[in-house]
């Protein structure tokens, strides 16, 4: 005597959809982390690039004048990145202090960065950086 089976097609399981879910949640709870981290490490990037260009721009300042005060940044050195547009900016970059013959310019954080480890960078004239702490910082 010969048997058929005949093979009912069926939709998914409540047990695999589960396991689906499950698997998505993992790869969810260990990805997310490691994205904001890198978009946390390219902000901070950009928020050096401008620091770096900033300082820059006092050490002109200071070739044509002899001295850091009065100095003021230029609009598109305000932010990071660098935009005339402040809203879209991660950084917002100052001059936080000028001397004649000192200068310290400043990226404190705005919007989401504000999370980040790193928090306020600071660069001066002779290139000193903060935070020196956790070493990715700078």
């Amino acid at each position: 005597m010969v048997r058929h089976w005949h093979a009912k097609l069926q939709g998914i399981t409540l047990v695999e959809l589960m396991i689906v879910l499950a698997v998505i949640s993992i790869l969810v709870a260990v990805g997310y982390p490691l994205y904001t981290d890198y978009v946390y490490k390219a902000r901070r990037a950009d928020a050096k690039a401008v620091l770096l260009e900033s300082a820059q721009f006092m050490e002109r300042y200071y070739t044509e004048n002899m001295s850091y005060s009065g100095a003021a940044l230029p609009t598109a050195l305000q932010t990071a990145p660098r935009s005339y547009d402040a809203s879209r900016a991660f950084y917002t970059v100052s001059v936080n202090s000028a001397s004649a013959t000192a200068f310290t310019l400043t990226a404190t954080p705005t919007a989401k960065q504000t999370a980040d480890d790193c928090g306020t960078m600071t660069i001066d004239q002779t290139g000193a950086t903060t935070p020196t702490t956790p070493d990715y910082c700078w």
